[in-house]
C-alpha cells in the first residue's frame, strides 16, 4: 500500500532514523538478516521464504551466478 516502504539494507540502519527525524514517517522496522542455515533448511523443506527476507547487497552482476536445474 502507499503507507508501507521498502528501504533496502545497504541504506543502513542511519537511512531509517533520518527518515522517522525529519518526519517523513511516523517509525521505522528493521529485522535480523536471515543465515544462509536457515535459508537451507526453508529450501530443503521446500517451503518458500517472504519477499524481501532473503534480500542481499551487494547484488552479483546479472549471469555471474548461475544454478544448474535438473
Amino acid at each position: 500500500g502507499d503507507r508501507i516502504e521498502f528501504v533496502a539494507g545497504i541504506h543502513g540502519f542511519g537511512a531509517l532514523v533520518t527518515r522517522v527525524r525529519q518526519g517523513q514517517c511516523a517509525a521505522a522496522f528493521t529485522l535480523c538478516p536471515t543465515s544462509m542455515a536457515h535459508l537451507r533448511t526453508i529450501a530443503d523443506a521446500g517451503l518458500a521464504m517472504p519477499p524481501k527476507s532473503t534480500w542481499f547487497e551487494p547484488k552479483p552482476a546479472d549471469g555471474l551466478i548461475t544454478y544448474l536445474l535438473d
